[in-house]
């Protein structure tokens, strides 16, 4: 069995029921879910893929396959009926989500994932032997993340052969960094490292509630606790490849700059290219 984690926009009480159920008649165990909440689901969606890969690694021994399935699919009129699907492999971990360039960018940037399988819904429902009106229930629902997501990611982990396209990832990337995730302590999560020392400083933008903005000079530090109780510190943090993270020690930097997942974080330093 594959230890399976579902990033999914989809995750209210009863998507999460019927996730879970259907994932565990297809793989003998129900997966962990993980909600993309928040302003701004595909930069949170990015970071935790590019996150879920890298805690792979590491180990101090061999460690076994897994299995993440990603479903954030905009309804933006450029398909029939949402993007489609496609899958990957990073070494022997198997990543089947939709085929978003946003959400693929950071495993596109930090770990050479230049081309994914996409799939067609219909092609590849057919091609698995099901009935015609099986084959069009599953294509045409609302719910694909349900209904087709988890039979691909089960077909592929089976070495099942899958009709599909190999593709590049067209590439994307934001000019400014930007806040992907802000974790339960208020730290803000940027989508990259920043090309900074430590002890140097940064002019960050603090908005304020009335719209105004005050400039606040931040220093960077080695580590969180080389950073002043009560004070503002970008530290290389916890996500991605030694991401940058804007925090204050015993406080939300959050609240503090008034900051939310797909935020930018400005500043008076050309310090926007990737370290």
């Amino acid at each position: 069995m594959y230890p399976i984690t579902y990033v999914t926009d989809c995750f209210d009480g009863n998507a999460r029921a019927r996730l879970s159920t259907r994932i565990g008649a297809l793989f003998g165990q129900s997966p962990t879910i993980v909600a993309t909440d928040g302003p701004d689901p595909e930069t949170f969606a990015a970071l935790t893929l590019l996150d879920c890969l890298v805690a792979t690694e590491s180990l101090g021994e061999e460690g076994h396959p897994t299995i993440t399935l990603l479903n954030i699919a905009p309804r933006d009129g450029a398909w029939p009926n949402g993007v489609p699907f496609c899958w990957f492999r990073y070494g022997k971990h198997l990543v089947a989500s939709t085929f978003n360039p946003r959400v693929l960018s950071l495993v596109q940037r930090e770990l050479g994932i230049e081309r994914v399988h996409v799939t067609d819904i219909h092609d590849a429902v057919t091609a698995a032997g099901f009935a015609p009106a099986e084959v069009e229930k599953i294509a045409g629902t609302q719910f694909r993340s349900l209904w087709y997501l988890p039979l691909l990611a089960k077909w592929v982990a089976d070495g099942r052969d899958v009709p599909s396209a190999e593709t590049a990832i067209p590439t994307t990337f934001d000019p400014e960094p930007v806040v992907a995730v802000v974790d339960n302590f208020g730290n803000c999560k940027l989508d990259r490292k920043l090309d900074l020392t430590f002890g140097a400083t940064l002019t960050v933008a603090q908005r304020n509630d009335d719209g105004s903005t005050t400039l606040v000079d931040v220093t960077c530090y080695p580590h969180l606790t080389a950073v002043p109780r009560n004070s503002p510190g970008l530290v290389p943090g916890s996500s991605g490849t030694g991401y940058t993270e804007l925090v204050i020690r015993g406080g939300s930097a959050a609240t503090t700059f008034n900051l939310q997942p797909g935020d930018p974080l400005s500043t008076t330093a050309d310090i926007y290219s990737v370290a």
